[in-house]
């Protein structure tokens, strides 16, 4: 089992609270199901346009932070190891395989109120991921299914795992880093290196892989191995630039923690031998991801 993150907040939720909590999840628990499973696109959307303002409701309860929201299984929500916030991410399912993303990130306060920061994908509109540094509202948009904290020179990084189902062609993996240097979010850092790689490349934002619709590329934190590890991606007809057609080959490559740097590992297990690192589903259980229930003494 995970450890439960420290609770840093003040404020605990209160019983009354945590009922009121409990009956407005009953109708988000069937908007979050129909925006996903509707008949067509206009249930769907109207599924998630009575969800955004029904969820902003709930959180602004004292103490919402601490409900975990368990019900809401076609909705990713994911916490800080050190408690100090947790990101909501869902995908709006549109018409011919496409998709729209939309979330948001509860900040945990002393007092209990709420601090949040909505997230507007902007992803139709981004052209170059890896280069790319945004805020909320150029957000690129995917449902995270990991997150992570590392620590470099006083700067705390939490890098999340996110899955974006791009085309009728193709998904993508992303791969980013999530900072707060103003108290505000900030998606993107150069700190993914390639520096030792045999031809050294500059250093990018984000990381993403995009492959073959049903190609299954894998991209999580490996726990034993203590580093970041990804199915390396070959294009099926020697066509490198069409993404698309990329399937894992077999390979395994990954980053390492180094000085305030995500490092390029070209091959994870250099001899083709080794664990098959952790598979990606993307898994929407609650279980072992929220701190330790406010309601409880630390």
């Amino acid at each position: 089992m995970a450890p439960t993150p420290a609770v840093h907040a003040q404020y605990r939720l209160s019983a009354a609270d945590r009922m009121r909590l409990e009956k407005l999840e009953d109708s988000l628990k069937f908007f979050a199901y129909t925006l996903v499973n509707g008949r067509d696109e206009q249930i769907r959307k109207q599924a998630n346009d009575a969800f955004i303002p029904h969820l902003v409701n709930a959180l602004k309860i004292r103490g919402s932070f601490y409900y975990p929201f368990d019900s809401l299984r076609q909705i990713s929500i994911l916490y800080a190891p050190d408690s100090s916030f947790r990101i909501f991410t869902w995908q709006f399912p549109r018409a011919f395989g496409s998709y729209r993303y939309y979330g948001a990130i509860q900040m945990n306060t002393r007092d209990g109120h709420l601090k949040l920061f909505p997230l507007f994908d902007n992803s139709e509109f981004t052209y170059h991921l890896d280069d790319t540094i945004t805020g909320p509202r150029g957000w690129i948009g995917c449902i995270y299914y990991r997150l992570i904290e590392t620590h470099f020179r006083n700067q705390k990084y939490y890098t999340l795992f996110g899955f974006n189902g791009n085309s009728l062609l193709s998904n993508k993996k992303i791969l980013e880093p999530l900072t707060f240097p103003h108290g505000e979010p900030v998606f993107g850092s150069p700190i993914f290196s390639f520096a030792n790689d045999s031809i050294p490349g500059a250093d990018r934002n984000r990381f993403v892989l995009e492959y073959k619709k049903d190609g299954d590329a894998g991209l999580n934190y490996d726990d034993e191995l203590k580093m970041i590890v990804y199915d390396e991606l070959v294009p099926l007809h020697n066509e490198p630039e069409k993404k698309y057609t990329y399937v894992p080959d077999g390979n395994y490559e990954g980053f390492v923690w180094k000085n305030g740097k995500w490092v390029h590992v070209t091959k994870v297990f250099p001899d083709n031998q080794g664990p098959t690192p952790i598979p990606l589903p993307i898994d929407f259980s609650k279980k072992n991801l929220i701190p330790k229930d406010s309601t409880e003494e630390n």
